[in-house]
């Protein structure tokens, strides 16, 4: 855990948060500032900084994330309409929070390109 980051400390309980899924390897919450009307954000409890900080030895957990997103798309109702999962990685990419995460958005007709 990074001790300044502000998603380990969600990840570890420590700042409150709307969980809608969580394993031993990853946590899902609402964003405190959604873009659509289903706007949850992923992340992994072990601290990785970015996709570009990404590791050969991250490949499964990425994988799982990605299946975790399927899964919760699942349980909030947008997997038959479609949904989007964005990761933002570096300054241009604007994350704004250096642990690496993807937003699962939908619940609305999503318009492209996105930026």
């Amino acid at each position: 855990m990074a001790q300044d980051c502000l998603f380990c400390k969600i990840a570890a309980k420590q700042i409150p948060s709307q969980v809608v899924y969580e394993d031993e390897q990853i946590v899902a919450f609402r964003d405190i500032q959604p873009q659509a009307p289903v706007h949850v954000v992923i992340i992994p409890r072990r601290h990785i900084a970015s996709l570009e900080a990404a590791e050969d030895t991250d490949v499964e957990l990425l994988g799982r994330i990605a299946y975790t997103a399927k899964i919760v798309a699942e349980q909030l109702g947008i997997a038959t309409t479609g949904y989007r999962v964005v990761n933002n990685c570096g300054t241009h990419g604007q994350q704004t929070i250096q642990h690496i995460h993807f937003h699962l958005l939908g619940g609305r007709q999503l318009s492209w390109p996105p930026g």
